[in-house]
């Protein structure tokens, strides 16, 4: 999953979480109910910031969970 901006992501089925790792900032935000086809969709995507941006980033609830 090569991005310049997502360093890492991981998704839990059974909570529909999405963890994502973003590399500037270093910092760890995980996703609530965020849908399997949507995580399906930002693996599938070629632009993964895009992706991020327009499908995740501000459509589900989310909290900060680490700082690396």
């Amino acid at each position: 999953m090569p991005s310049s901006s997502i360093r890492k992501t991981e998704y839990d089925l059974d909570s529909k979480t999405l963890s994502v790792w973003f590399v500037a900032s270093g910092k760890r935000y995980q996703f609530e109910d965020v849908p399997q086809d949507t995580y399906a969709g930002f693996r599938a995507a070629v632009a993964k910031g895009r992706y991020f941006n327009d499908h995740i980033r501000n459509n589900f609830r989310y909290r900060l969970v680490a700082r690396d």
